[in-house]
């Protein structure tokens, strides 16, 4: 086996070993590093965290979010209030994701908000979400609990 095809095999046995390298795709969008954090079991909330990068000549606005793991899940951000405080707000119209650009669903910024739990998740386990598009078919990808992650 020459030495390219065995840091090719290396590598793609790295991408089944680590999930969070795995990443999904369709027409050019990609979720890359999604993670999810929950604070409670059934009827809790929680948050789903990820890059989404746009890998196409086209333009296109993120709409919307579901998944069958919460009651309710939407596109929300953190915004700073006049007194200094940060308050959690959906975020009207959906967001904008430029030809070959990127968006990060971070902590403390923008992020995917699940409310009303609808099943008791801990680490390790994974939840599907699927984000819809303007301009883009649907995405679908895995999401795996990590309550310990750091920011």
């Amino acid at each position: 086996m020459s030495r390219f095809a065995k840091s090719l095999a290396v590598l793609v046995a790295a991408l089944f070993a680590f999930p969070g390298l795995a990443q999904e795709t369709t027409a050019g969008l990609m979720v890359h590093d999604p993670y999810a954090r929950v604070l409670g079991g059934i009827g809790a909330s929680g948050a789903v965290f990820f890059v989404l990068h746009n890998h196409s000549d086209a333009d296109v606005t993120l709409t919307g979010v579901s998944t069958g793991a919460a009651q309710m899940a939407g596109l929300h951000t953190h915004v700073e209030s006049d007194d200094g405080m940060m308050q959690m707000m959906p975020i009207d119209g959906g967001i904008a994701l430029p030809a070959w650009g990127e968006h990060i669903f971070a902590r403390g910024g923008d992020h995917i908000m699940l409310m009303g739990l609808t099943e008791a998740l801990k680490d390790g386990d994974s939840l599907t979400v699927t984000l819809t598009f303007d301009g883009a078919p649907p995405l679908t990808f895995k999401a795996i609990i990590d309550n310990d992650r750091a920011p």
